[in-house]
């Protein structure tokens, strides 16, 4: 009645190191998905070349005066550009390849389409760093120099994920450290000159920015793409097999959403809004066709409930797979998103939509109300099947009588035969897709199979008599959801917590360099009290006191006391710690919280390579020395890519941050040109 689905034992994934790399992370693993991950970071750097080649091109050609310049230029860009859409096109055969993503197992299924991981550059946070804390947080930078290199190795790791739970909680781990070291060493009001530089999973175009948020977004989505590998992987010949696709998918479509929800000014293609509506909806329409498999798996029983129910789950897949196309075919992710995609997704719909036709076409043919059976529940059954019936028919009317059921059930499979001619005419259209053998068998299949049914029940006038057979309503058991990312699951420790708590210790707060205070209690009394949870503070302070007399102030975090660290200590171990030093006096350090209002200010442009108009916000923010001047005004800029506001919703790419120069500027006269009147219009990002 349907594709078989053959029964195999599912294999293990991926097997796990002996422990000596990190866990979730295996880079020596020479298998198939490592091969392509090289074969694409290479890809990369050859669209790198082609597009600065094209940029010195086009700037070329702006320049050249002289005709014949100007038109060997012309000839010179115009390979550089066949050049660049051959790189395209075998990048986007390395994003549909079936034999690397999908499952090992002979599967006589249609393949699922999974996202590849983006590539990134080493990044170097040692001597940044160092710096930072040396001078933020007045501490020696050389005693965190192991954190700074667990944080190396965390990074390096995540480039090379294993496909399984381990990798997902491995790159959930650092994306979760990236909220540490972004609140340690990121403050809001200037940049810290790390460049993160991510290629674009789809195009293979990479772009650089001074900005953590960057690299939160591409490890997200890096998330998102090994649970979609995660989920072709898996074996949909077994029960266990499918359920664990479905999941995969649901929270691979989930990560993708939380992505496009959370950081609204993504500078990639693949991170674009758009790009990430069409993925959330691919992914989605791969868990409502792994829900028909897994209702399929048992085997499809010749019984007039059992093909109402699969004509109206395959009705469901091919419904939503129309809408993906739909999607896929609209701007501006239209020439984004692989050709072979939006032809797979039309071949899905179209096959799908066969099949439903033609479990509708054998319940109406091989089946017949007989005396005695439940007249009223197949008459139910059967009005739910139609929006509408055909004019001049009604359900119980058309069970009854064998011929109208016989006419109308050859509708059904006439239209199917249409349906599975073009999905086997759109598979042919795309040579990555006619490459794909179990396709064209499974199409193939397909076709013969309603070709044979009816040319068992064809007659000589059925042409003449045939109605318009109408379309079925989608229905499913199972609705598919969006399932948020659980990062509450993986426990993560802040490599830096030494440095203190969040609340008082972070780039956003600025406070003193730690005062030394030496004093002595009288008949035990410290002259003071201690309040809040670590690190605890000065309270109520006498005056007169000899604490205060050393130079302590109220409100004063205490940091240590005796070379001993109490910024994690609570109100009683300080107080403890405090009384078991008091014969000989006692040596503690404090700081003291400054006011954080002054910033410094900072020149920020966008920058992405080889790509002019995505220069799209250049904030300058230069206070003047000269106060008197209350002509200018200087309003306040919005920073680069607000990532989760609604606000400031100006297309951008990536951010540099040149720090500006503290020396009074002169009035100028001549007005300066606009910096975008010196870009490109003819390429944009979006």
């Amino acid at each position: 009645m349907t594709d078989a689905l053959l029964p195999a034992a599912p294999q293990p994934l991926e097997k796990e190191t002996d422990g000596y790399f990190r866990k979730g992370c295996n880079p020596l693993a020479q298998t198939g998905r490592s091969k392509l991950q090289n074969q694409r970071a290479a890809l990369n750097q050859q669209i790198l070349k082609a597009v600065r080649m094209r940029t010195g091109a086009e700037n070329l050609l702006k320049a050249a005066t002289n005709h014949k310049v100007r038109e060997q230029v012309r000839l010179e860009l115009s390979f550089v550009n066949s050049d660049l859409q051959v790189l395209k096109e075998e990048l986007e055969g390395l994003n549909i390849s079936v034999g690397v993503y999908q499952s090992t197992e002979e599967a006589f299924t249609i393949p699922l389409i999974p996202l590849g991981l983006k590539e990134t550059k080493d990044v170097d946070f040692s001597v940044i760093l160092k710096d930072f804390i040396l001078e933020h947080y007045s501490e020696d930078s050389y005693l965190y120099e192991d954190e700074i290199a667990d944080l190396m190795d965390l990074r390096q790791a995540c480039r090379t994920p294993s496909r399984d739970e381990a990798g997902v909680e491995l790159l959930m781990s650092y994306f979760i450290q990236l909220g540490f070291v972004e609140s340690r060493f990121f403050p809001p009001t200037r940049q810290m000159g790390i460049m993160f530089t991510w290629y674009d999973s789809l195009t293979g175009v990479p772009v650089s920015q001074q900005n953590l948020l960057l690299e939160k977004a591409s490890v997200l989505f890096n998330i998102g793409a090994l649970y979609t590998q995660i989920g072709t992987r898996c074996n949909r010949q077994t029960q266990a097999g499918l359920e664990s696709a479905m999941e995969a998918l649901q929270r691979a479509a989930g990560v993708l959403n939380y992505l496009k929800e959370t950081f609204t000014h993504t500078p990639s293609y693949d991170m674009s809004p758009a790009m990430l509506s069409v993925l959330v909806k691919m992914m989605l329409a791969q868990a409502q066709e792994s829900v028909f498999e897994k209702i399929s798996l048992p085997g499809i029983q010749n019984e007039f409930f059992m093909l109402v129910k699969v004509a109206q789950e395959a009705a469901k897949v091919g419904e939503v797979y129309q809408q993906l196309h739909a999607a896929m075919s609209q701007a501006p992710v239209k020439q984004n998103v692989p050709y072979s995609w939006a032809r797979l997704a039309c071949v899905k719909a179209h096959y799908y939509g066969a099949l439903a036709h033609y479990f509708v076409a054998t319940l109406l043919i091989d089946h017949q109300l007989k005396p005695g059976a439940d007249e009223d529940h197949q008459e139910k059954c059967m009005s739910q099947l139609y929006n509408r019936m055909p004019e001049g028919l009604t359900p119980l009317a058309t069970l009854k009588n064998v011929h109208q059921r016989r006419l109308l059930g050859k509708s059904h499979l006439l239209k199917a035969i249409v349906h599975h001619e073009e999905s086997v005419r759109e598979a042919s259209l795309c040579t990555k897709l006619r490459n794909i053998e179990v396709l064209q068998k499974v199409l193939s299949a397909a076709q013969q199979r309603s070709r044979l049914k009816q040319s068992q029940h064809q007659e000589e006038d059925d042409l003449l008599n045939l109605i318009d057979a109408p379309d079925i309503v989608s229905k499913t058991e199972q609705e598919v959801e969006i399932l948020p990312p659980e990062f509450s699951k993986v426990t993560v420790t802040d490599f830096f917590h030494k440095l203190g708590p969040l609340s008082v210790f972070s780039s956003s707060k600025r406070w003193t360099p730690p005062r030394s205070i030496h004093f002595t209690t009288e008949e035990g009394d410290l002259g003071f009290t201690l309040r809040g949870n670590a690190p605890v503070q000065v309270h109520c302070l006498d005056p007169h006191c000899s604490a205060a007399l050393a130079g302590a102030k109220e409100g004063d975090y205490i940091v240590s006391v005796q070379d001993t660290d109490c910024k994690w200590l609570t109100v009683s171990e300080v107080m403890k710690l405090l009384k078991s030093f008091d014969e000989n006096g006692i040596q503690m350090k404090v700081v003291s919280i400054l006011d954080s209002s002054s910033s410094m200010h900072s020149k920020c442009a966008t920058y992405s390579v080889g790509m002019q108009k995505t220069y799209s916000m250049i904030c300058l923010a230069i206070e003047d020395d000269d106060k008197t001047d209350k002509a200018k005004k200087i309003t306040k800029k919005l920073s680069f890519l607000s990532w989760g506001t609604n606000k400031n919703r100006q297309k951008s790419a990536s951010t540099m941050c040149l720090p500006s120069v503290g020396v009074g500027r002169p009035n100028l006269k001549k007005k300066l040109p606009s910096p975008f009147s010196l870009l490109n219009t003819d390429s944009s990002l979006y």
